[in-house]
């Protein structure tokens, strides 16, 4: 069984025990979150999609930890005019477990 979830403005497809990294949510470390805005759920048997969610399903997931994605570099530089910019950015994540599929 697998449910495609809105999880803070992204798309992800969750299954029962794994592990997703999904954007920054504001939750403490062993907290246990709750995911209603499924838009698709499928088993073995049928497969129903939400318009655009389903009402009265969800999936729990428990907060593993908060992390940061590897840091991307923007560089900017115009020719012949010294203009030379250089920025980094690190992305925060929050690794969360599927507990339940409901």
């Amino acid at each position: 069984m697998y449910a495609i979830v809105e999880i803070a403005g992204s798309q992800v497809k969750v299954s029962k025990d794994q592990k997703v990294m999904v954007p920054l949510l504001r939750s403490d470390v062993g907290a246990t979150v709750k995911f209603d805005k499924v838009l698709l759920k499928s088993d073995e048997a049928e497969t129903t999609v939400g318009s655009p969610y389903l009402t009265g399903s969800f999936v729990e997931a428990k907060v593993l930890k908060h992390a940061k994605d590897d840091k991307v570099t923007v560089f900017k530089k115009k020719k012949r005019k010294g203009y030379k910019v250089l920025r980094g950015h690190r992305q925060n994540y929050t690794q969360v477990e599927i507990v339940k599929v409901a």
